[in-house]
């Protein structure tokens, strides 16, 4: 997929069943609304019934046409949210106006949560006017500092997002400042562990690293500094360092690059739409769209 919108016509016609922590939030009701008039989702508002019936009178979205779960207490609509999905109900949950610990604390919770047996990672996509396909971005929203293991898992996490929006081979550029390995710095080491794993067959995809960033995007980068790579200029996966990096390099994509973009956390039994509040219904309607898309 290059763009967006491919995504978004992928989910077209899914109409899953989807519940929102916390939909006190215009923006949020728009992107639920969208996804409604698309047939890609069925929204579940958990919230307080009250203010959601007055911000849809100022949104101009009938919310009779809505299912309602009210919920007047942060954790509640969290606990409830979650519980829809853990018990069928609901294919993902979406972060509304709440605080996103006490979601994923809900999602974590060993009695009513969705936890799997791996580690949650995020994902996002974007999409670059000037690249030539969509990027997938990870892990700049979860984990902090992850161990080389934590890595394989977030890398293992996003290679199945790729494949489930048809990126049968996916290439992955583990980044670090430099290209060689620098026993200094542990990102190139473990980019070239990373690296040796995926020749070994261990993970999937084709792996390469450490790479810097105009490697990664940019072929005439990697003629220039004679670097040879399957990867380089062509990367679908950027699996950054640590989570500083990846948060700078998303938010630089968005303000500086003009990029579209959709963001999920993977890693639990169901996806999870994880947006910040900054976010336009747009950018929120596309991860709703991408969680459908990767539903698995």
């Amino acid at each position: 997929m290059k763009n967006l919108s491919e995504i978004v016509r992928k989910a077209k016609g899914l109409n899953k069943r989807f519940t929102v922590a916390g939909a006190e939030d215009s923006e949020v009701l728009l992107a639920c609304e969208a996804a409604k008039k698309e047939g890609i989702g069925q929204p579940v508002l958990v919230g307080s019934k009250e203010k959601l019936e007055v911000l849809a009178k100022e949104t101009n979205i009938n919310i009779d046409d809505y299912e309602i779960i009210d919920k007047a207490e942060e954790t509640e609509k969290c606990k409830r949210a979650v519980l829809e999905v853990k018990e069928g109900r609901a294919s993902f949950v979406m972060k509304g106006l709440v605080p996103t610990a006490t979601l994923l604390k809900a999602v974590l919770d060993s009695e009513y949560g969705i936890r799997g047996e791996g580690l949650l990672s995020h994902v996002m996509v974007y999409e670059i006017p000037n690249y030539h396909k969509l990027l997938l971005l990870t892990d700049g929203g979860m984990n902090i500092s992850p161990t080389l293991e934590e890595k394989v898992q977030i890398l293992k996490n996003a290679i199945k997002v790729a494949k489930a929006i048809e990126i049968e081979n996916p290439k992955v550029a583990c980044l670090s400042a430099v290209e060689v390995v620098n026993p200094k710095m542990p990102s190139t080491v473990e980019a070239a562990k990373l690296k040796e794993m995926n020749q070994r067959g261990e993970i999937e995809g084709i792996v390469d690293g450490p790479l810097a960033f105009d490697l990664a995007i940019s072929k005439e980068a990697a003629v220039h500094k004679g670097v040879k790579s399957e990867v380089a200029g062509d990367a679908d996966i950027l699996l950054v360092p640590f989570i500083e990096v990846g948060n700078a390099l998303g938010k630089s994509f968005t303000y500086f690059a003009k990029a579209r973009s959709a963001g999920i956390v993977v890693g639990a039994k169901a996806p999870i739409v994880l947006v910040s509040r900054a976010d336009s219904h747009e950018d929120k309607f596309n991860s709703i769209a991408f969680a459908c898309a990767v539903s698995f």
